[in-house]
């Protein structure tokens, strides 16, 4: 990897008058975005490929990526066509630097900038890079404005007039390359990193599945659970339907119980499967109704040691009510559950939110577009039992595998933060001269 001290700076260097840009090498020159590149609108090519560009990765083929969720008209006739090498803005994203030279043949959205770029003059690689630079984006979240962050806009006209660095082609060129060399060798770094990430919660996910269906004595004898995707568990352990052990399981208010119009600001929190993450329940202040509401809606209010489900989407999240969180309203898009004396709710939470439950309801779940639970199906998920005092010594147990799984993880995304803030620095330096190759 690149440490900017191991390069040298140029010899000498000149004002560019700029404060965002700095001083430049005395060899280099200053010119506009207008110089080196022509607004183009070419359309009517719907049967090409359809482009997108994004903040991480530039332009690239929509089709690509099953993470973009915008959709695509069905008449193509008006996008715009892009040709390799030439420049695509997302106006609306530019805040985030959402634009780059192209590698395809394709269409983009009407709404986005497109514009050849003279060759002769700059290296579109070196043009790459430097258009998506820090100091670059801090310039065009000035230019963007807008009522709303996602909805801002950044014009041409504005645009154009953005001053750029110039050094000769060949040094671009050398520039664009090195880049290419050292930000892969950083991005392979970074994808390490992530990788052992998802390897810990792999094995943090094999840890608790074993703590709740094997316990935590490996010389404990065992017997056949009965149920297949469980297998085997300790031999004085139950198996328990969730129905059995519940005081209450029924589902969030629907149709004319709770409208849009009573969610109000600050209110009493309403509990969606938006607000349920990693066995916990996370309150949103716009998620809100009012006492009166909350009143009406008594029979669905949570207690201490309440569960909440989501009905919708990731089998198996789960909430649990602790102190403080006690008289939310169980949403419509939830399942209160309220465990009897035979199970501790932190272990059934831990239980009910494992591999092999989520893999369960997955199975069992019904929906034509989207997995959808309901209480007859949670009333018949099977669950390991083990005596009351084991299952405190479990749960101690899979609290200490979450902690340290946890701070290795915490470890690890410092060190692809670290890396990717290296990375970004590294490319504004070279593209404006700090540092000399």
């Amino acid at each position: 990897m690149m440490e900017q001290a191991t390069f040298p700076r140029y010899d000498q260097y000149k004002s560019t008058d700029v404060k965002w840009l700095g001083d430049i090498p005395e060899h280099w020159s200053i010119g506009k975005i207008r110089a080196v590149t022509v607004l183009k609108s070419k359309k009517n090519q719907p049967d090409l490929p359809v482009l997108s560009v994004y903040r991480d990765y530039g332009v690239i083929l929509k089709d690509s990526r099953d993470d973009n969720h915008n959709a695509t008209s069905l008449d193509t006739s008006n996008y715009k066509v892009v040709d390799v090498g030439d420049l695509v803005v997302n106006k609306m994203q530019a805040w985030q630097g959402s634009m780059g030279i192209s590698q395809y043949h394709g269409i983009v959205s009407p709404a986005y900038i497109t514009c050849t770029v003279d060759t002769e003059r700059v290296f579109p690689k070196f043009l790459h890079y430097l258009l998506r630079s820090q100091p670059y984006i801090g310039v065009y979240n000035a230019l963007s404005y807008g009522v709303r962050v996602g909805q801002w806009d950044m014009h041409y006209k504005d645009f154009k007039h953005i001053p750029l660095p110039i050094p000769s082609r060949e040094e671009q060129q050398r520039i664009g390359n090195f880049l290419d060399r050292k930000t892969a060798e950083i991005d392979e770094a970074i994808a390490k990193k992530q990788r052992l990430i998802e390897l810990l919660k792999e094995q943090k996910a094999i840890l608790i599945n074993q703590a709740v269906t094997k316990g935590l004595n490996p010389d404990a004898p065992m017997r056949d659970s009965g149920v297949e995707w469980i297998g085997e568990v300790p031999k004085h352990w139950e198996i328990k339907r969730l129905g059995f052990l519940a005081k209450m399981l029924q589902t969030g208010p629907f149709g004319s119980q709770l409208h849009q119009e009573d969610y109000i600001e600050d209110g009493i929190p309403v509990i969606n499967p938006s607000q349920l993450s990693n066995g916990k329940i996370v309150p949103d202040s716009k998620t809100t109704v009012s006492e009166k509401t909350a009143r009406r809606l008594h029979r669905h209010m949570t207690m201490v040691g309440d569960i909440i489900f989501a009905r919708r989407g990731e089998m198996g999240r789960c909430g649990l009510t602790t102190q403080g969180h006690e008289g939310y309203i169980c949403g419509t898009g939830s399942i209160l559950f309220r465990p009897n004396k035979l199970a501790d709710s932190v272990f059934l939470t831990i239980a009910l939110g494992s591999d092999f439950i989520r893999r369960f309801l997955q199975f069992v779940s019904v929906g034509a577009t989207m997995d959808n639970l309901n209480t007859s199906i949670l009333s018949k998920v099977p669950i390991p039992i083990p005596p009351k005092e084991e299952q405190l010594r479990i749960i101690d147990a899979v609290v200490q595998i979450q902690a340290e799984h946890q701070e290795v993880a915490k470890t690890l995304q410092i060190g692809i933060n670290q890396l990717y803030e290296f990375k970004q620095s590294a490319i504004a330096s070279v593209v404006t001269g700090k540092i000399k190759l």
